[in-house]
């Protein structure tokens, strides 16, 4: 399995913006093929501690069954919409692959 984990930091941080993001997030990146976990959320503020990363605003999570099905979600047509329609609001934005499972 692949873990496919992305975390947004938006220029337009307003709590509307971040639901906005999560929004397009559920309505584009969920229920792909090979899909075994999938969720989208806004950063937890209540955890302050030294070793939380407060840089970013919006977590993606998805989890494939495969690497193949990872492959073919980075070009389906759904996901490049998603990158078109939300990518002007991204000041930066950090993806984090690795096998799991």
């Amino acid at each position: 399995m692949l873990a496919h984990i992305v975390f947004f930091t938006l220029k337009d941080s307003s709590p509307e913006a971040c639901q906005r993001l999560v929004a397009a997030c559920n309505k584009y990146l969920s229920e792909h093929p090979g899909t075994v976990h999938y969720s989208a959320g806004t950063r937890a503020e209540q955890y302050q501690r030294e070793v939380n990363d407060a840089d970013f605003h919006v977590a993606l999570n998805v989890i494939f069954d495969s690497t193949e099905t990872h492959e073919a979600y980075q070009t389906a047509e759904r996901h490049l919409q998603f990158i078109e329609e939300n990518k002007d609001n991204w000041a930066k934005v950090r993806v984090f692959d690795s096998v799991v499972g």
